[in-house]
């Protein structure tokens, strides 16, 4: 499978405790990112990531086109949900609310959690979207 990661500057330890926990299962898989959040799952866990551009430079539009072009299976995206944003605003014109449309369009799941992470990860572990690539 191929997994794309972004996450905020806030979350990246969160991030990091999470490739670590889930090394194993990750391993076996292509792992996209934006640079700064592929060097945090570099130096958390070693593993491999294809690097992008930083986000704010294009990174992000980098795993929308991939979206896009069906080269992206799941997508984890850990953001801080204590910003004010109006779903409006959020939806339609950020960068998150473009990727957050993208996934729903062609049917990429989309954790934006730990919880939700875990849940995707376990199901990809357990060939549970193995459907993506018949």
């Amino acid at each position: 499978m191929r997994i794309g990661f972004m996450t905020e500057q806030s979350r990246r330890e969160m991030l990091a405790s999470f490739v670590i926990a889930y090394k194993m299962v990750l391993q076996g898989h292509e792992l996209y990112a934006p640079e700064a959040t592929a060097r945090c799952i570099r130096e958390a866990a070693g593993l491999k990531v294809n690097c992008f551009l930083p986000g704010n430079m294009g990174g992000i539009n980098q795993l929308i086109s991939q979206i896009e072009r069906n080269e992206l299976d799941a997508m984890i995206y850990f953001y801080s949900p204590g910003k004010e944003m109006q779903f409006d605003f959020v939806a339609n014109t950020s960068q998150f609310g473009v990727l957050l449309r993208t996934c729903d369009e062609y049917c990429i799941p989309l954790a934006t959690n730990l919880g939700s992470a875990e849940v995707l990860i376990m199901g990809i572990a357990n060939g549970d979207l193995d459907w993506k690539n018949s």
